[in-house]
């Protein structure tokens, strides 16, 4: 599903480009009627450090609770469980990893992930602070990813996250995995 177009839910996608493969799919910038989204498709390839369930019911159960949470997180257009493809806003900027690895401070954003980590454990969850997964736009930050888990210290954002947004020995670790 690189390029061409796909469907979802009776609505006709063409893709424009992959965004970004993780543990539970594949993202990929795409459009309909001029307007971009983000359709992630699922995929059921091995992960040896995390289980998975049922990715799809996962990712709709995920979205309500990081929404009761108050967390800012795009909207969630289309779900489709026959293709277990789901259709989310596309929310346009760099993402925090971007602009770390780019040299570019992330500091003055330190206070908004902060609040979402406040936020997600007072609902009891913690979600994934790799900064891949946050997209700054207009002074905003946003959390683009649906995970979320139940909440523990070992991965609060202070005890794990953090360790990622700035250029540290686990951020250089990553760059140097994946040849960046």
């Amino acid at each position: 599903m690189t390029d061409g177009t796909t469907e979802v839910c009776g609505i006709e996608y063409t893709i424009i480009r992959l965004l970004g493969h993780g543990k539970g799919g594949y993202s990929y910038l795409a459009e309909s009627d001029r307007k971009q989204v983000v359709l992630k498709q699922i995929h059921h390839e091995p992960c040896d450090y995390y289980s998975f369930g049922n990715k799809l019911e996962a990712e709709r159960t995920d979205y309500g609770r990081l929404r009761s949470a108050g967390i800012r997180i795009p909207e969630m257009i289309a779900i489709d469980t026959e293709t277990e493809r789901i259709v989310k806003e596309y929310i346009s900027g760099k993402t925090v990893f971007e602009c770390i690895r780019d040299g570019i401070s992330v500091e003055m954003y330190l206070d908004q992930v902060r609040e979402m980590a406040a936020l997600a454990k007072e609902a009891g969850l913690n979600i994934d602070y790799f900064p891949t997964n946050f997209v700054i736009q207009n002074g905003l930050l946003w959390y683009v990813d649906y995970e979320c888990n139940a909440y523990t210290d070992e991965w609060s954002f202070e005890n794990w996250g953090i360790r990622y947004w700035s250029r540290t020995p686990a951020f250089e670790e990553h760059l140097r995995q994946r040849g960046g």
